[in-house]
């Protein structure tokens, strides 16, 4: 039998700590898991943990597995679209820490602001597409879509900006809705609509 390589070790560890930190940022949110912890669980030395991402934000960046879980939209009336998905939003991050935790990372590390935008580019493109516009501009109004719900979840969730805060849900999808409305049916500074 002969011994593992070093590139397959590496890659058994960096999936170990993967696992470990999933399962425990999952258990004890992104504030309260530690890299202690999460080497513990992996049964490595965090400096292997620290060697592999750097720090905890890489790490998080590295674990987190995000599905938006973005509604689906084929028989949502055109009208209504804007008000739907922010709502929907909204009820993402009011129920789970995961998104505002990983929005948290983004300000600060360079591999968290890239899972950020694959989370958004891959997933709000897709449901873009959906809508019948010009091709031409479905990344553009999913870019803008994705700059008001970011936007919001910062001053929400992350700064804790007081009349963000204090807004009742619905007053937010009341505002917001309109604006997400016009980003994704709306005409485009070009002129096209579709």
């Amino acid at each position: 039998m002969t011994a593992a390589t070093p590139a397959r070790r590496s890659d058994a560890t960096r999936a170990a700590i993967l696992r470990a930190a999933r399962e425990r940022f999952a258990a004890d949110g992104y504030e309260r898991a530690t890299i202690r912890a999460i080497a513990a669980d992996a049964r490595i030395d965090p400096s292997m943990v620290m060697r592999y991402y750097g720090n905890k934000e890489g790490l998080f960046a590295a674990a987190a597995e995000f599905d938006l879980r973005l509604p689906d939209l084929a028989d949502v009336p055109t009208g209504q679209l804007g008000e739907v998905l922010i709502r929907h939003f909204l009820d993402r991050w009011e129920g789970d820490e995961t998104l505002a935790a990983l929005l948290r990372a983004a300000s600060t590390n360079q591999r968290a602001a890239e899972r950020i935008r694959g989370i958004f580019a891959d997933q709000l493109t897709a449901v873009v597409a959906r809508f019948g516009t010009d091709p031409a501009t479905t990344a553009r109004r999913a870019g803008l879509v994705a700059s008001q719900t970011l936007g919001l979840a910062f001053t929400r969730y992350i700064v804790g900006l007081p009349p963000m805060v204090d807004a009742a849900p619905a007053e937010l999808v009341a505002w917001v809705g309109p604006t997400l409305q016009r980003y994704l049916t709306g005409t485009a500074p070009d002129g096209r609509t579709a």
